[in-house]
Formats: structure tokens, sequence, C-alpha cells
């Protein structure tokens, strides 16, 4: 891992020590009982390393291997090379890491480097280790691509120096978009300080009342006429764009109405984890996103699911089973939009324990969620599954490398059985069909 050197190496040293009480999901609860942003700002020293402006003023950028992220963490005092790296610092698994934890959100390199070890943590979102993994296998498809999966095609290529992740080398800027890649981090969507708020009208905004809480869990508080609630997920709103970035790159929509369940980083064994989203999450999307599916698939407030897709979706249990009912229908794999803003209703569906599986009804929409995580996932373009390959499970085991069932080398495409596995959230096989395929039949019903 690469540092910055600075005349003031003996403070970062300093910081650095300071860090280790919440660098896990545990050490977090301790120092910070109420979690460490809480729907607002957090403690400035949690970030910022506070080194005196006089070191500041005496940094030139034209110095020899400084670069313009090297400028901006020096400008901003990060306790990271750059505004990633410094969220990594807690929300990075530690090295040797096999399990899900709190609010990891990143599997370490060194984990990833040897033998079969994919990505392990299991958010909603999804892990940016799968960026670390690339796959090759042998085809005789005529495509480029058909005997490559690179690590750049499975998510959001975040910038973080400290924890080897690098700027996408395949999308000069955001598809569909023009948001620079090689200044995507973890703040191109997320406010670091917290700012945005909801008010008991609904409303999201930089000003109003103090924020008492997050807002984005089942159990957090409820915004009233003595405070407000941080947007879900810290998401950034109108007309957000980090200080460092130039150029006009500033959000036009508001973060989306959705709720997660208190517990959200698990395996999906036993029940589905599920986010209760509202609405708005296209929109948001389309942030960066501008023209992306507008001409393909229908998305959002302009994708509000038919009749029949409804009916398919409530039905549909794996392939060739539709013996489903609404009561049961939901499958994180496939998530939608609930067309409500109504929290009372978002935070009562929102769970981790299957005690709410009921599928969409009138109203509902597909969102860009629906098919793809948020920060990344095990296939080509950070999908919930593999679009690639129509097979998903072949005579009862999940496709793989080591598959015993005879499958082809472009079925597995380069991965283990526990790759595949995991990238299903350590699903069994044995929940879906024998010969299980694509997920797009829990809305289309094709085989």
């Amino acid at each position: 891992m690469s540092k910055v050197i600075t005349t003031n190496t003996a403070l970062l040293i300093l910081a650095a020590s300071l860090m280790p009480a919440i660098t896990s999901a545990f050490g977090e609860q301790a120092s910070y009982p109420n979690g460490f942003h809480n729907g607002g700002t957090g403690n400035c020293d949690g970030c910022h390393a506070g080194r005196p402006p006089s070191v500041l003023r005496n940094t030139s950028s034209a110095a020899k291997g400084v670069t313009a992220a090297t400028v901006v963490q020096r400008q901003s005092m990060l306790n990271g090379s750059d505004p990633s790296s410094t969220c990594l610092i807690c929300h990075s698994a530690p090295v040797g890491q096999k399990q899900p934890s709190g609010f990891l959100i990143a599997s370490s390199r060194e984990s990833l480097a040897t033998g079969v070890q994919p990505p392990s943590q299991l958010t909603p979102g999804g892990d940016f280790g799968w960026l670390l993994k690339t796959y090759k296998w042998s085809s005789k498809g005529g495509g480029v691509n058909d005997s490559l999966s690179p690590g750049d095609s499975h998510g959001h290529n975040i910038v973080a120096q400290d924890y080897g992740f690098n700027a996408d080398m395949i999308n000069a800027v955001a598809p569909g978009g023009t948001y620079p890649s090689d200044r995507l981090s973890c703040i191109s969507c997320h406010d670091p300080h917290g700012n945005y708020r909801r008010s008991a009208a609904g409303t999201i905004g930089l000003t109003g009342m103090p924020i008492k809480s997050s807002g984005s869990y089942g159990d957090s508080a409820d915004p009233d006429s003595a405070g407000t609630v941080g947007t879900y997920r810290l998401l950034a709103g109108a007309g957000y764009q980090p200080t460092s970035l130039t150029g006009d790159f500033a959000f036009k929509a508001d973060p989306p109405a959705a709720v997660s369940p208190a517990i959200y980083n698990r395996a999906e064994t036993s029940s589905d984890t599920r986010v209760a989203y509202g609405k708005g999450m296209t929109e948001w999307c389309r942030n960066c996103h501008v023209t992306t599916h507008k001409n393909a698939h229908p998305m959002g407030s302009a994708g509000r699911l038919t009749t029949e897709v409804i009916r398919i979706y409530n039905h549909y249990l794996t392939s060739g089973n539709r013996s489903g009912s609404k009561d049961s229908a939901y499958n994180s794999l496939v998530p939608y939009e609930m067309g409500s803003d109504d929290y009372s209703v978002l935070k009562a569906t929102a769970n981790s324990n299957g005690s709410v599986r009921s599928g969409p009804q009138n109203g509902a929409n597909v969102m860009c969620l629906s098919c793809h995580r948020a920060h990344a996932s095990g296939w080509d373009h950070m999908t919930r599954w593999n679009l690639r390959n129509g097979i998903i499970v072949n005579e009862g085991t999940f496709v793989g490398t080591d598959s015993k069932s005879p499958v082809s080398s472009t079925a597995a495409q380069g991965r283990h059985s526990l790759e595949t596995g995991k990238a299903y959230y350590d699903r069994k096989p044995g929940s879906f069909a024998v010969f299980q395929r694509s997920m797009c039949s829990k809305c289309h019903e094709k085989d």
C-alpha cells in the first residue's frame, strides 16, 4: 500500500495510532456508541489528521511524485491518501476477515490474493473487493470479452490508493453521463459530512432543524418538530458536488426514500435481507448516469410494473416452479420499489428475518437496483446475477470451474463454485431449481 509522506509524518503516525479503536465493526460501537455518522457529521478527527496550515501552504502540486489526489488529501488533511482511502480506514475488512460484519464494505486485497477466497462482505450494496477479481477462461466465442471478466467491470471503481482500488480502465466517464472516472470516490455519492436531512414534512435539504438521528434504518427515530434525520445512507442531494471536483457535476435529484433493516451485512442462507426501497432510486442514480437504459429497459417512475409482471413475480419461485404466492414472493436478488415514500410503511417492510416477504402490488416499479448492486458484485456490470451466462445451478450445484456436473468453460466463466455461491450471498443451491436459469424470469417468466 502506498502512503503519502510529508514533513508532518509524526502527526500522521499519531493519528494512525488512534484509529485502531474504530477499525473493526465493534470498535466503532465502543468509540462512538451512537454511531460515528449517526445521520450527521462525525467527529472531525475520525477523518481529518489536523496537520498545521503551514504544512499545507508549503506543499506544492508541482513537487515530484505529487498527484492531484495527493494535493486533495493534503488540502483536506485526510487520514488517508484520498477520500475513499479515508472512508476505508473504518469500512474495509481486516486482512483475513472471512465473515460479513457490520458496516464493512470492502474485502482487503491481501485476503483475496491467494487461493479461492471470494470477497466476504454481504451488504445489499455489495463488496468492493469484487473489483480486485479478474476472471479468464477459454472460449470459442467470437466476441472480444468472451473469455474475460475484468475486475473493472464488476462495480463502481472508486479510487482508493491505500487499498489498491484504481480508476476504471474501461470507462473514462460514467456510462450515460460525464462524471470523470478518475475522480470517483465514496464521497461522489455519499455526503461525508452528512448535512442532507429529511424533515417531518418529507422535504430534503441542507438547512433546517438539527439532525438528531440516522434516517436509514427500521429502528431509526422519525423526524419531528424538534429535529430532522439524515438521508438514506448519507446519500447526497440536489446541488451536491465534492468541493475538490471542478466542473459542473452538481446533483439534480435528491436521495431516494428507502429503509434498511438494522442487521444488513449477512448471509442470506435462510432468509433475505430486505431493504424497503420506496421511490426515487433511479432518479437519484441518474445524477450521474443520465441516459443509461432510457431507451431500453423502463425504470423509475416510468417503469411501473404491469399487472402481468406483478402476477409473474408473485407466482415465480424457481425455474419451472410457478406455485408461489404474493405473501411469500419477495426475492432480494430481484428487489423493486414499492412506489411509496410513507416511512411507516417502509419501516414495517424492511427486515432480515423473513418476517415480511410479500411481493409487489399496483404502484410498484423497477429501478436500477432491481438488477444492479450499488457498490459491486461478482458479475459484470455489477448485476445481482450473471447476465452473461443463462445457468445459475446445473444438476443441483452452482456452476463453477470445479463443477462435477458437465458445464462449459463459458458457463463457469473462470469462477470456482465457492465464488459463485458467495456472489449469491451464500444461498444454498437447493434454494434454486435443479436446473436454475437467469433471474430475469422473476419478472419475465423465461426459462
